[in-house]
């Protein structure tokens, strides 16, 4: 069995698929790997990129665009890793952080899920650890670009903007774009909820993975450069945005309203302390 299975899915994201997939070549030393790429039907000459330039890695080809959760789990089903990598098309590796992230997961057995620390090009710290959302928070972070949305209460909270994100944590959830999954916690936890095409998904599984009693760690001591899309945000009624609606609403039907821990005893989580 290889180390780490490293999951990209695309979507007309050609040109940053080929520098992530350079990029992984490049960084990625000390540990057994195979990347799977999953396009989305997307037409712009990505399959033809990965079949001439990466012919080691495994290619699925989709005759439509089937989402977020609906493609990771295509390759989470052939994935041979003890460890799985979910990455974003949109990232670009800048030192050997799959094999930092992976030496804390077998450093910290009650680990189910960990991230390392997302940054812009010029160096900006993302807030891709979260707590588990409100509706308010949701509403706040559509309009985040005015002043009272930014600093309102329930999205601080929600995205944890108050923290200086420089030590090992348990968080609430990661976003999708980078996730790192032991093994054991995906088979006791399931596949990503297909009923979510794009969006919520990421919050869905962490919420799984720790009523399943496992953790989820934030790792700052590697950072992974982002090129952050947020498509939703850039079209609020595209059809893109809808279904990221529709999502969200299937979320809180989902979990009566209430994302959260409430009712599952904290003690039941694996007691294992983190190695650092």
């Amino acid at each position: 069995m290889v180390e780490l299975s490293t999951i990209i899915i695309t979507w007309k994201m050609k040109d940053l698929v080929r520098a992530l997939l350079r990029s992984i070549e490049e960084h990625t030393k000390g540990i057994t790997y195979e990347i799977i790429v999953v396009d989305n039907h997307s037409q712009d000459g990505t399959v033809e990129l990965i079949q001439s330039e990466f012919p080691s890695a495994r290619l699925i080809q989709n005759s439509t665009n089937r989402g977020v959760a609906a493609a990771r789990n295509q390759a989470l089903r052939v994935a041979k890793g003890r460890f799985v990598q979910l990455l974003d098309a949109d990232m670009l590796l800048v030192e050997n952080s799959l094999k930092a992230l992976l030496d804390f997961m077998v450093a910290t057995p009650d680990a189910g899920v960990c991230g390392g620390k997302l940054v812009s090009t010029d160096g900006e710290m993302q807030l891709n650890c979260r707590r588990f959302p409100t509706i308010s928070a949701h509403f706040m972070r559509r309009l985040d670009f005015l002043p009272f949305a930014r600093r309102s209460t329930s999205l601080r909270m929600h995205t944890m903007s108050d923290w200086s994100h420089d030590e090992v944590m348990k968080v609430d959830y990661l976003i999708g774009a980078c996730q790192m999954i032991r093994r054991e916690t995906l088979e006791e936890v399931g596949l990503l909820d297909e009923n979510i095409f794009y969006g919520p998904e990421d919050i869905d599984f962490c919420l799984r993975v720790y009523r399943h009693g496992w953790n989820v760690y934030y790792f700052p001591h590697t950072k992974i450069i982002h090129y952050e899309q947020r498509l939703t945000k850039k079209k609020y009624l595209s059809p893109l945005s809808l279904r990221h609606l529709k999502g969200l609403i299937y979320l809180y039907w989902k979990y009566q309203g209430r994302i959260s821990l409430d009712g599952y005893v904290q003690d039941k989580r694996k007691a294992h302390s983190p190695a650092h």
